[in-house]
């Protein structure tokens, strides 16, 4: 049997951690890998965020990018939150996901039912540069229906 030589005491015990609420928090990616999907039929870029700011300073959460997908709309949908975090870092065209690593974003974290467990998770919704106000368009009426447009 392994040999430990660890006293308990010494250490805080684990707590577990609950989802993070709604909200837009300071971030930047501090790992990053590719893994094989489950069907094995494609890969896909996991990077993990740590939020750098704030209540929630330290915890981490996680983006699965599906690049390689023989869904091509899981491709699509991959590679434009890529463009989004390369655009909020500034780092246009990466070579090596590594170039990501360490530079502040902001993220917009939801919390999302699993559909395997039931249970409640976090999931990164949007990325935007540190402390950038990204205005939302007004909603205008219009004179002709949308149905009709």
């Amino acid at each position: 049997m392994p040999s430990l030589n660890f006293n308990a005491n010494e250490v805080n015990p684990s707590v577990g951690f609950e989802p993070i609420p709604n909200g837009k928090y300071q971030a930047v990616v501090v790992d990053s890998c590719f893994k094989d999907t489950k069907s094995g039929s494609g890969r896909y870029l996991e990077l993990t965020f740590e939020i750098i700011e704030g209540e929630y300073k330290g915890r981490k959460v996680w983006a699965r990018l599906n690049l390689e997908n023989p869904n091509s709309t899981a491709v699509e949908i991959a590679r434009a939150e890529l463009s989004a975090i390369c655009r909020a870092v500034n780092v246009m065209q990466p070579k090596d996901s590594a170039e990501l690593h360490n530079l502040p974003l902001e993220i917009g974290v939801v919390c999302k039912k699993r559909p395997d467990t039931d249970e409640i998770s976090n999931e990164i919704k949007s990325y935007a540069a540190r402390g950038s106000q990204q205005a939302v368009a007004p909603q205008t009426k219009a004179s002709t229906p949308p149905w009709r447009r």
